[in-house]
């Protein structure tokens, strides 16, 4: 299968969320259409999509007649936004543990150990590279529920957990063991096909990563 290149407007977007969810883009700034088009060296239409499309996930905020803004962060939406992954998480998380086959197992498999890995590497001191963790953090959490057979419910979650990992990335600091445990916790639960155990350690964990965001903002 040949394997497709990324648009310009999709180039455009994924660099333009990853830096609003980074923090490149700060918190309620002004998104100035010829600043953003010297910075991502594209033109203003495909600037102007990309902003639309940021507005309706709600990662950019455009009030009328006055362009532009990244959506403004605050405790009552980091809130709002913790509660609705674990709605659809462990939702998504109980339909993929019923339906995962040995190639789910696989996935998981492969993606706990890259996190696990990079545990390791924070615990020891080396956290020089956090967008890395998070990613591997992503694709751990993305493996567990990979298998619910729902585009939609996968989209949903995937917005979701952007908005919750930009809050984290405004504070971004390890949790530490008691973060390798819950992992471990719902890796070793969802293999067993315990849905039960492993959706109440991801609600946990959940919880106690927004605790810590919480306590850090």
């Amino acid at each position: 299968m040949t394997k497709q290149t990324p648009t310009i407007g999709s180039s455009t977007y994924q660099r333009i969320k990853h830096d609003i969810i980074f923090g490149l883009l700060e918190p309620g700034s002004k998104l100035k259409l010829d600043t953003l088009k010297e910075r991502y060296a594209t033109s203003n239409s495909t600037l102007r999509e990309t902003l639309n499309r940021l507005t309706s996930e709600g990662f950019v905020e455009s009030p009328a007649q006055r362009g532009f803004y990244v959506t403004p962060v605050s405790r009552e939406d980091l809130l709002e936004v913790a509660e609705l992954r674990v709605l659809l998480e462990c939702h998504a998380l109980e339909l993929s543990i019923a339906n995962g086959d040995t190639d789910w197992e696989g996935n998981l498999v492969a993606a706990h150990h890259k996190l696990h890995l990079m545990e390791e590497r924070m615990q020891s001191g080396d956290q020089s590279d956090k967008e890395m963790w998070k990613r591997y953090d992503w694709e751990f959490h993305l493996a567990m529920i990979e298998a619910c057979q729902s585009k939609n419910l996968l989209s949903l979650h995937s917005i979701l957990y952007d908005k919750y990992l930009r809050y984290q990335n405004l504070v971004l600091t390890y949790r530490g063991a008691e973060a390798v445990e819950e992992h471990k916790g719902m890796f070793d639960a969802a293999l067993a096909r315990d849905a039960e155990k492993a959706k109440e350690l991801l609600e946990l964990h959940i919880r106690n990563g927004l605790t810590h965001t919480l306590a850090a903002m």
